[in-house]
């Protein structure tokens, strides 16, 4: 579904992706790891269209995107922190990217109804908590029945039982045929719900594998054992 060719970023002197390319096929949940400034925030930006790309290509079904815009509308974004304007009441700001996306054929409100949250309509977006604004901008990514999903680290500030309806929604999109990428530093959450892991490390792919052959190849029954290892050890697979 997402093709990324021989990708490369810069940020002045900072060279913040090295040439990445990788296959990122539809059905699957795929988890981006890697430490901070490994580039994981830049890739799922230039693949969103919010950074443009010092050299390479993204392709969406066989076809570029780089400098194109509509193919936006196959994609549900969730940030990590999600900046809404504090005036607004919860209820304007779904009308607002309901009239954005007018043309969209199917409206998904199952996360409005399962966190609750025409019960909070009224309620402005400067007051919510934390966790408030995470229900929120899940329940927007989901909204327009996306076939690309990209949540930057989903779960954080969400309680428990948030965090499990979250992650339940994003095995029942999988099922559906649809590719949820998810940055997240959580190895046992992402050991819940993703099928593959994308390694990044200094821009570069240090390992793209399924989880259970990670697992095999460094008899570990852990992930997080898994991944220490073979970051540790610094070696590509």
């Amino acid at each position: 579904m997402i093709t990324i060719e021989n990708l490369y970023k810069s940020y002045g002197k900072l060279q913040v992706l090295r040439g990445v390319s990788v296959k990122l096929e539809e059905g699957k949940v795929i988890s981006i790891i890697g430490p901070n400034g490994a580039g994981k925030t830049t890739m799922s930006k230039c693949i969103l269209g919010m950074v443009l790309p010092d050299s390479g290509d993204i392709k969406i079904n066989g076809e570029s995107v780089l400098k194109k815009h509509l193919y936006r509308s196959q994609i549900g974004y969730m940030p990590q922190i999600g900046k809404y304007p504090e005036n607004m009441k919860i209820r304007q700001v779904i009308e607002m990217v309901r009239d954005i996306r007018k043309k969209a054929a199917v409206i998904d409100e199952e996360l409005i109804g399962l966190y609750g949250l025409q019960n909070m309509y009224d309620k402005r977006m400067g007051s919510l908590s934390g966790g408030t604004k995470q229900k929120v901008s899940a329940a927007l990514a989901f909204l327009f029945d996306p076939q690309i999903l990209i949540l930057d680290e989903p779960t954080a500030g969400l309680d428990p039982i948030s965090a499990e309806i979250l992650k339940g929604k994003i095995l029942k999109e999988k099922k559906k045929g649809k590719l949820v990428l998810i940055t997240s530093h959580v190895m046992s959450e992402i050991e819940e719900v993703a099928d593959e892991i994308l390694c990044l490390v200094d821009g570069n792919v240090m390992f793209y594998e399924t989880i259970s052959d990670l697992k095999a190849q460094t008899q570990e029954t852990r992930l997080s054992r898994a991944v220490a290892k073979i970051m540790n050890e610094g070696r590509v697979i």
